[in-house]
């Protein structure tokens, strides 16, 4: 398995999704902080940082995450290549593991990128009230999301095995995007597991339910995307 993923890093450096990638991360802080310094420069640093992370969990980060899914999961199928390697022949819960291991690497890269832009970018525009103690909670919290989004990628897994394409994995993640949109102030919006996840981040979780139903619809979906993807890739056949 340590073969196929330096297979998958040797891949992905000879790519320029790395780099689209980083500048889809950087548009919550870049978009956030001008905002915020030209409407609400009163504003502190921890709303700042608040902000930044509730539009990277809920707004950016699933349709991005989304997309670096597609293309990690999605390019043997596009170049036709599956089947060679399958012919070493390649243990498919390794195949399957290594990508889950490079997206985890990367999606985490990518929130620690939108956390550090947050930083210096507030330090820039002179923001009051950071300090060394927020600074680590931030980072906690920016992290927190980044692992519950990475928990969340199994259903795009599935949807992206299944169709073998971009634009049903794009759709499926807008969906989920807009319902995060619409139900942001819902009393009922801890049940939806990537709200969940956001308000889990920054604890904000709403009172409506126990946190306990929160993390059981965040580990329900991500458990039931899992098991379904890998049956589906063990059963399919590969042309």
């Amino acid at each position: 398995m340590v073969n196929l993923f330096l297979t998958e890093v040797l891949k992905l450096k000879r790519s320029s999704m790395f780099l689209i990638s980083i500048l889809g991360a950087a548009v919550a802080p870049f978009v956030v902080v001008i905002a915020t310094y030209l409407n609400e420069p009163s504003i502190l640093f921890k709303e700042l940082f608040y902000n930044v992370n509730l539009y990277t969990v809920l707004i950016i980060g699933v349709p991005l995450y989304g997309v670096v899914t597609t293309y990690l999961f999605n390019r043997e199928y596009m170049e036709n290549t599956l089947k060679n390697i399958f012919s070493i022949p390649v243990s498919r819960i390794g195949f399957i593991v290594s990508k889950m291991l490079l997206l985890f690497i990367w999606i985490m890269m990518l929130t620690l990128i939108a956390w550090t832009l947050t930083l210096v970018l507030g330090m820039l525009t002179q923001f009051d009230g950071l300090s060394i103690s927020l600074v680590m909670e931030s980072l906690s919290q920016f992290s927190i999301g980044g692992m519950f989004l990475f928990i969340l990628s199994t259903p795009i897994i599935l949807v992206t095995l299944v169709m073998k394409n971009y634009v049903p994995t794009i759709i499926f993640t807008v969906v989920i995007t807009l319902i995060n949109v619409m139900g942001g102030n819902s009393e009922h919006r801890a049940l939806f597991p990537w709200a969940a996840a956001g308000d889990i981040a920054n604890n904000t979780l709403p009172l409506t339910y126990p946190p306990e139903y929160s993390y059981i619809a965040i580990t329900a979906t991500a458990l039931a995307g899992f098991i379904a993807m890998i049956v589906y890739f063990n059963k399919t056949d590969i042309h």
